[in-house]
């Protein structure tokens, strides 16, 4: 209960306080490539239910259709303003209402496609008994996707699934059993820092 009262507390103030911030966004994301600014992106939350990821769109509007779910280091699909967004985890923020609704929460695993979630093994899906976060700890870790060292797209998606998901699953459940007050403000204060420091490089 205590920790549903902060996501919804915390996700109002951020999306009031920041929506000029977010309007600057759409702006730039439509006047750089034609289509929607956000982007829904559908994941497999508590108890396997899938929902809508909100996102703010960082890849052509048919990107889709044009590859694989895996991004691959200099993938034609992403955008100039897409590659600033996705540096400085601003591409992530629209999740902040997904936390409001419930479908996540502030600090959880990871939340990934149906697809790949198919890929699970019966140990790894236990995940679900817990919402996926907006940030976590695989998140912080792979801050910057390994697939992304991967030049050819379907290479990427190979390796993904070969060497990346199994170590982000392992460190979500690694979480979930010890979680704690303390370890999710720890959490937090290293997400914040993350994307500061992401921000001062883009800006340098």
């Amino acid at each position: 209960m205590i920790r549903r009262v902060v996501d919804i507390l915390v996700s109002a103030t951020v999306l009031l306080v920041l929506s000029p911030l977010f309007l600057a966004i759409v702006i730039a994301i439509r006047l750089d490539s034609p289509g929607k600014a956000i982007y829904i992106a559908w994941r497999s939350g508590k108890a396997g239910r899938r929902f809508p990821m909100l996102k703010f769109r960082s890849m052509v509007a048919d990107a889709d259709q044009r590859g694989p779910a895996i991004t691959s280091q200099g993938d034609s699909r992403i955008t100039r303003v897409g590659r600033f967004l996705r540096a400085t985890k601003l591409d992530e923020f629209p999740q902040f209402w997904n936390v409001l609704k419930g479908d996540m929460t502030l600090i959880g695993p990871r939340p990934e496609a149906p697809e790949i979630v198919e890929c699970y093994t019966s140990d790894q899906k236990w995940v679900f008994w817990e919402r996926p976060g907006l940030t976590g700890p695989s998140q912080i870790a792979c801050s910057v996707d390994e697939s992304m060292a991967v030049s050819v797209a379907d290479r990427a998606e190979d390796y993904y699934f070969k060497h990346v998901l199994d170590r982000k699953l392992a460190m979500d459940a690694e979480y979930i059993r010890n979680r704690s007050v303390a370890r999710d403000l720890a959490l937090v204060g290293r997400t914040v820092r993350l994307i500061l420091q992401a921000m001062l490089r883009r800006a340098a």
